[in-house]
């Protein structure tokens, strides 16, 4: 069967949820979505971090402090700005608090994606080893294949 000029073949992924934390290896994620789906829904979505109202505890875990919910009504306001400064023509965002990696995955079940594309980052060992990484986690608990893309 010969393709003609003006048919387009179709990408195997329409919906595409980007997570978006405003780090370096994030902004990448996004370049990348952006360029290698091109004609692509984008959704990005930054997840509030709910947690930093926790402190570590003696046991090498974290107690939930009361959150302040003005401290996260600030950070909610700094966030939507940064976000709506990354969208461009055509995207769509979606601005959550609590946890990063629920967060995410809700949101893409919520809206139908057909993908996850979340950058990542190299941490310290013991930053690893108490936050563990959200990327590993997306990986490990999303239903949806999920694109990890590494800042160079």
């Amino acid at each position: 069967m010969t393709q003609t000029p003006s048919a387009q073949p179709t990408a195997g992924f329409q919906k595409i949820l980007v997570g978006v934390d405003f780090s370096p290896a994030s902004t990448r994620a996004l370049e990348v979505a952006r360029t290698r789906f091109p004609g692509a829904q984008l959704k990005l979505a930054h997840v509030t971090d709910a947690r930093v109202t926790a402190t570590p505890d003696l046991m090498g875990g974290v107690t939930p402090a009361m959150p302040d919910p003005n401290l996260l009504r600030t950070m909610e306001h700094a966030d939507a700005g940064r976000l709506a400064g990354l969208m461009q023509s055509g995207e769509e965002t979606e601005l959550l608090v609590g946890d990063p990696v629920t967060g995410i995955l809700d949101a893409a079940a919520d809206w139908g994606a057909d993908l996850i594309v979340v950058g990542t980052h190299a941490r310290g060992v013991i930053e690893h080893f108490l936050l563990g990484s959200t990327a590993e986690k997306l990986v490990a608990r999303s239903p949806l294949p999920v694109l990890t893309v590494r800042h160079p």
